[in-house]
């Protein structure tokens, strides 16, 4: 008895075999990973984010090997504990441009699922103890010997962001962490993270002014450094830092009403 299949029916291999595309750049179902819908991830970016982007590391860039290059090369060992502070506060600060930097355009499930991991590594397990460390350093040090704290807008501005930086970490992490347990669970909780995110546009060119204060106008900045260092370091480099964030800024997802 003859087979009900033909024997030529695994010989077709002729392209009028071949599965329709009606679109010639549509992959085939064998190309794709079903693993990962990184394809179907749409573009976010708007006409001058990387612009902005590149020029917010270029700003903060110059600020941290300034202040490094400043702090190393004049004596590093007779500083002492005030070592560890410009140091640490140019660190965390970079750290903080890059978690607001890597959050700012996402609107996708996905790609704000990557963007709040980056941005928490960046946030709380790099800058905000580096900033820690480094406070606790310069008050430590006022402490052994005996000089009066807050005596100039720098210090009082510093320790007043470090306060308003506290308050920022638990409404942000108490917003998403235990889905948002501490505010009392989601959706609920979800509602504060517009404001963690507004709170931290008004605090971060508060962290910029100490910075400029203390890296322009400071008696150490002034006798290790020229005026034009200082300059393009501490004044220029902090405002080109806080418009390239600000250009970046989503509006769309503040909305208050």
């Amino acid at each position: 008895m003859p087979p009900l299949v033909s024997s030529t029916t695994n010989e077709r291999h002729g392209p009028e075999y071949e599965p329709l595309n009606v679109d010639p750049d549509t992959p085939l179902a064998e190309d794709i990973d079903m693993g990962s819908d990184e394809a179907f991830v749409k573009p976010e970016g708007r006409q001058g984010d990387d612009i902005a982007q590149w020029a917010a590391y270029g700003a903060v860039g110059v600020f941290v090997v300034v202040t490094w290059v400043m702090t190393l090369s004049n004596h590093p060992t007779e500083l002492g504990l005030f070592f560890f502070h410009p140091i640490l506060q140019s660190l965390s600060i970079a750290m903080f441009t890059y978690g607001i930097l890597t959050l700012q355009p996402t609107s996708q499930a996905k790609t704000k699922a990557a963007g709040l991991t980056r941005h928490q590594l960046a946030m709380i397990a790099l800058g905000v103890p580096a900033i820690s460390l480094g406070t606790i350093a310069i008050v430590w040090r006022k402490y052994i010997h005996e000089s009066p704290h807050f005596t100039t807008w720098h210090g009082t501005i510093g320790i007043t962001s470090i306060a308003w930086m506290v308050a920022q970490v638990i409404i942000g992490g108490g917003s998403v962490w235990f889905n948002g347990k501490l505010f009392g669970g989601n959706p609920k909780a979800k509602l504060l993270w517009k404001y963690h995110r507004l709170s931290g546009y008004l605090l971060f060119p508060l962290f910029l002014l100490a910075a400029y204060l203390g890296g322009a106008w400071s008696s150490w900045s002034e006798k290790n450094s020229a005026y034009v260092v200082r300059l393009l370091a501490f004044t220029l480099s902090p405002i080109v830092l806080l418009g390239a964030v600000l250009v970046r800024v989503r509006t769309s997802k503040m909305k208050f009403s």
